[in-house]
């Protein structure tokens, strides 16, 4: 091998920044170049929009799929500020968010969505976009601005009075980065923004996709009813339509609860019915963790102990009888178990999977406690 090919030193080095970055390396940003890099670009855009709603900002946030294969975020917040009006002091300003990654990073901690993989937020969809557009509607004054692959047209212009406050932002992926596919689906937009109301009482979504005749309506994703309307919808949805479904309770079983000790709050709900698989859903700040966790593991061991106590005490298991097992207990059961905490601990880059010794105890204790009182309780009429 000759001395150039094995020579090697800062010349060789490219250094990359900003958008020109995130377009020469889409996939470290968004995830990939295909649906799910998709998807992410309007998670990226509708974070926002939803943590807004969760700092009680905003009330409300619509999400449409436009029939020339545009995405369409609205929300009603103060707007984003615009750099061109002064707005001194109230946050990163319109072109910082879509120009510089990282600019106002995602608020952390237990009252946030983290829908953003790495934190660039509006940044990385408008890197990867053909040609977006923004519309702030602030202190009666409504701004436009237009961008193309990331680069701004015009600064941020007065298009007029405003009616209201909020922001949109519109979208229209890069055909050079994700390909001739650039379409959203409908149906992995309205699971996630579904399963973000059932997680997030307040959370207000709608969700229209205008490419389809029959679809053009606004469905409304709101969940009053949090974890408990959440098991409900599992087991409408169980995998066998041809087995009946059979609750052993009809009501479902859930409780909040904040435990000082490790910094947050839970929500768990719970049904067995007559047959089936287990199905424990596990969610730690709004965050799927399929490989479940602290979380899980208490919320299993509280189960445990309560369905053991309560058979022991109702004598259907004798002193010489082993407790029930995971799989007795497990039969027929949904449940989702949804911790918020001020500083989560989780395993890996993925996120997958929730820490915290602390967390297992908690969670533990609090069930154990609470399904067995829900389970002693006097019987109905």
């Amino acid at each position: 091998m000759s001395e150039e090919a094995v020579r090697y030193d800062g010349s060789h080095i490219q250094v990359l920044e900003g958008l020109e970055a995130i377009r020469k390396r889409p996939g470290m940003y968004v995830g990939s170049t295909g649906e799910r890099g998709l998807h992410q670009l309007v998670y990226e855009v509708a974070g926002r929009a939803v943590n807004e709603v969760l700092a009680g900002h905003a009330g409300s946030v619509e999400v449409a799929l436009m029939s020339d294969g545009g995405v369409r975020v609205t929300d009603d917040g103060p707007g984003i500020p615009v750099e061109a009006a002064g707005s001194v002091g109230a946050g990163p300003d319109l072109e910082a968010l879509l120009t510089r990654p990282y600019a106002g990073a995602e608020p952390g901690g237990r009252h946030a969505v983290p829908m953003s993989l790495f934190g660039t937020g509006l940044c990385a969809t408008n890197a990867l976009s053909c040609r977006l557009t923004a519309e702030v509607r602030r202190a009666g004054v409504r701004w436009v601005q237009e961008y193309v692959r990331g680069v701004a047209l015009t600064p941020p212009t007065i298009a007029g009075p405003a009616t209201g406050t909020g922001t949109t932002i519109a979208f229209w992926p890069d055909v050079g980065i994700f390909g001739t596919e650039t379409q959203c689906s409908y149906a992995v937009l309205a699971d996630h923004f579904r399963q973000l109301a059932f997680l997030n009482r307040c959370m207000d979504i709608t969700l229209t996709d205008e490419r389809t005749p029959d679809l053009s309506r606004p469905v409304r994703f709101h969940s009053p009813g949090g974890a408990r309307d959440f098991v409900a919808f599992l087991d409408e949805k169980r995998d066998a339509p041809a087995t009946p479904f059979t609750p052993t309770h009809p009501d479902v079983f859930g409780f909040e609860w904040e435990d000082v000790r490790m910094a947050g709050t839970m929500e768990v709900a719970l049904r067995w019915c007559g047959s089936g698989e287990e199905r424990v859903e596990g969610f730690a700040n709004s965050r799927p963790t399929p490989e479940g966790g602290a979380h899980v593991e208490g919320f299993r061991d509280g189960v445990a102990a309560a369905v053991n106590a309560y058979a022991r005490q109702r004598r259907l298991l004798t002193p010489a009888d082993p407790d029930f097992g995971a799989d007795r207990i497990g039969e027929g059961l949904t449940a989702v178990v949804s911790v918020k905490l001020d500083h989560p601990e989780f395993h890996g880059a993925t996120n997958g999977r929730l820490g915290g010794a602390v967390v297992r105890v908690c969670v533990a204790q609090a069930v154990r406690d609470r399904l067995g009182a829900w389970m002693d309780r006097p019987a109905g009429p």
